[in-house]
């Protein structure tokens, strides 16, 4: 019998394992993304952060275990209807085609466009709209071949918000980012949250997580896993667990940072 999903969560897994050949990195995973919520997902290089993420979105299939998108199994879903409620932001961001900022960034519509029809003046505004609010604007007429690591990165996230999910799965969103816009990303998918939608994304600073996110999963790599609010999840102890490095947590002005020794 299938666990049921809870009513306010818009994706959920039951007993997941995820595993690479014969190696099993997240065992029996237990997870509910509720709306209102951001959950950062950290680990080491190598411990199951993209392969879970990538799993949770449909796009692998999973060895155990079942996987609910608003109270209805994943695997029941059309891929299109899917991408209606669902985005997902990879690692990595290549446009194949020479296109436009702009087309691209519309190309987040396409899921709620009937087939053989053509993106309408509302489209293009909502992806304009996307794409000022990543300061990515003043390029909307640049070929994206022209933009940098960061420009794509926020080009990507841009294309996600046009998309207008419930649910953003992100994989490093602050990848190739300097500061400024690794706040102004972080920032964003908090005022999504904030507005209803679901939010769990990959992080490598422990500090940024602790900072914009309500919940932490934490990866080990060997099978084993920690989930919790980040208040109590992420601490020296389970860092230096984590990273098989030690951390130190450095208190300031009531508020906690974390740094490897």
């Amino acid at each position: 019998m299938h666990a049921p999903q809870p009513d306010s969560a818009f994706l959920s897994c039951h007993s997941l394992d995820i595993a690479v050949e014969t190696c099993t990195l997240v065992s029996q995973l237990n997870l509910h993304l509720c709306a209102g919520s951001i959950t950062a997902v950290l680990g080491r290089n190598g411990a199951g952060k993209s392969l879970t993420l990538h799993t949770l979105a449909g796009l692998r299939p999973h060895h155990a275990g079942t996987i609910y998108l608003q109270s209805q199994l994943l695997s029941e879903y059309k891929r299109r209807d899917i991408a209606r409620l669902l985005s997902f932001v990879p690692q990595d961001f290549e446009e194949p085609f020479p296109v436009s900022v702009l087309e691209c960034a519309v190309s987040g519509r396409h899921p709620h466009i009937d087939f053989w029809q053509w993106e309408s003046p509302q489209d293009y505004d909502i992806a304009r709209a996307a794409l000022a609010a990543v300061d990515l604007q003043e390029f909307a007429e640049r070929s994206v071949a022209t933009l940098s690591g960061g420009e794509r990165r926020r080009l990507a996230i841009a294309t996600a918000l046009t998309q207008a999910p419930h649910i953003y799965i992100l994989d490093e969103p602050t990848n190739h980012l300097d500061p400024q816009h690794q706040l102004q990303i972080l920032n964003l998918l908090r005022r999504k949250v904030d507005e209803g939608c679901a939010v769990i994304m990959s992080l490598h600073d422990p500090n940024l997580a602790l900072r914009f996110a309500d919940h932490a999963l934490l990866l080990f790599g060997n099978g084993q896993w920690l989930s919790g609010d980040c208040g109590s999840t992420i601490n020296a102890e389970t860092l230096t667990r984590l990273y098989e490095t030690p951390i130190r947590q450095i208190s300031q002005s009531h508020e906690r940072h974390y740094i490897s020794l």
